[in-house]
């Protein structure tokens, strides 16, 4: 069974940037593709990023394409987020999430374990 503990969360200007991590305990993880996904209050959880199991294939949503990074270290046992020129829109809830099928999918109901997540607040 895959647990998952996300950090690096906080209050940051618009603007600045936030590094997300995901550190992941359990068997065989290099085989997980990873997601990260957020929420608002008030609204749907929303695919934020994945990665594939081999690190070669990323996914990005729109809004985030070009500020955001996902990343993955193997040996680490974890996934990161970096995400830079924050805005206030990407004030949510962040949550990680790990896919047994490898692929990393923008769909949340194709991943099979998640953390608890991580607030992330963008001021003005």
């Amino acid at each position: 069974q895959v647990q998952l503990v996300e950090s690096g969360g906080g209050l940051v200007q618009a603007g600045g940037s936030l590094r997300l991590s995901c550190a992941a305990s359990g068997r065989a993880l290099y085989r997980y593709g990873w997601g990260w996904f957020r929420q608002a209050p008030g609204k749907e959880r929303d695919f934020v990023a994945a990665i594939a199991w081999s690190g070669s294939a990323t996914y990005y949503a729109d809004s985030v394409k070009g500020r955001f990074t996902i990343s993955r270290d193997n040996a680490k046992n974890t996934v990161y987020l970096q995400m830079n020129s924050l805005k206030a829109e990407d004030t949510a809830r962040y949550y990680c999430a790990a896919d047994l099928f490898g692929s990393g999918s923008v769909n949340s109901h194709e991943y099979d374990a998640w953390g608890q997540g991580t607030q992330v607040t963008v001021s003005l």
